[in-house]
């Protein structure tokens, strides 16, 4: 008797950590996130009819996106297409790509406020170009 009791507790407890398992947390289930990509594209473009300030729009957005987990769900979705996803995700996320990317900022800031607007599209175009490149370059390099 008191075997069986042992036994049937040892059973539930199993039962219940394979029903933990097998539950989706929130910020990894489809059915959720989706839903908040469809809120995000919906605030954005009501944000560009409205002619509401691009800085509030992209700030709403990167708040919403870190606190939602909306960014993390996309970058999973990028790594889940084959053979390329893995590579462009891992480039993505290096330091060199992220420290370039802030380079280009503060450069651009100090460049706006001395009155190179226009060369500073130019400069931001090229980039943009250059870190394309790279992602390409290094998808392509890892596939040959």
């Amino acid at each position: 008797m008191i075997m069986e009791n042992n036994k049937s507790a040892t059973s539930r407890s199993q039962e219940d950590v394979d029903s933990d398992l097998t539950k989706i947390p929130w910020w990894k289930n489809w059915k959720f996130m989706l839903p908040i990509w469809g809120i995000i594209g919906v605030f954005v473009w009501l944000g560009v009819h409205f002619k509401i300030d691009a800085k509030l729009i992209a700030s709403g957005v990167f708040l919403f996106g870190l606190l939602s987990n909306a960014f993390a769900w996309l970058v999973r979705i990028i790594a889940i297409i084959p053979v390329v996803g893995p590579l462009v995700v891992k480039v993505l996320s290096t330091g060199f790509i992220w420290l370039l990317n802030a380079i280009g900022y503060l450069v651009s800031l100090v460049a706006i406020q001395r009155g190179y607007s226009k060369d500073v599209l130019t400069y931001r175009g090229l980039t943009v170009a250059l870190l394309i490149g790279i992602i390409i370059g290094y998808v392509l390099g890892k596939l040959i």
